[in-house]
């Protein structure tokens, strides 16, 4: 009987040292709802500090001073980022998310397909670049703006 379970323990060894490896493609299992980004704000080619700067997606919002880090919730959906500073220099930009090619393998692999679903629709599995960056814009002042559409030639 000794004889026995240990001949069926080295049958079943190669199997439960496989099984971490395939569930680590799991996103659902191993990966975290949340990502840490960082975000850069530039302007005429030099980084801009004290940016104000709010990300969503359907997940939820998030507020953060660039240059800065931020964690976010994961999604299937794009990130839009909006940042201001003083009301002089404004940017709005989408970035969008990407899946884990091993996390979709072994989703497919564990799961026969079911856990990519589930990643899908929680957006674990999903993630958006690790460093973001916006360009900033001059923002016109309405005065200038007036100057520049006033006409110079009487119709009348």
């Amino acid at each position: 009987m000794k004889h026995f379970l240990v001949g069926s323990m080295s049958r079943l060894s190669p199997f439960v040292l496989a099984l971490p490896l395939l569930l680590g493609g799991c996103a659902t299992v191993s990966d975290s709802p949340q990502q840490q980004l960082e975000l850069h704000a530039v302007l005429d080619y030099r980084e801009v500090g004290g940016v104000g700067c709010i990300l969503s997606n359907d997940m939820g919002r998030w507020f953060v001073v660039a240059p800065g880090r931020v964690t976010v919730t994961r999604s299937t959906k794009p990130l839009s980022v909006s940042c201001k500073k003083d009301g002089a220099v404004v940017a709005q930009e989408q970035f969008g998310s990407r899946a884990d090619v091993a996390g979709v393998i072994g989703n497919v692999v564990v799961t026969a397909g079911v856990g990519h679903l589930v990643d899908r629709y929680t957006g674990a599995g999903f993630s958006y670049p690790q460093n973001l960056t916006v360009v900033m814009e001059a923002v016109k002042v309405r005065d200038t703006l007036a100057l520049e559409q006033r006409v110079e030639n009487p119709v009348f």
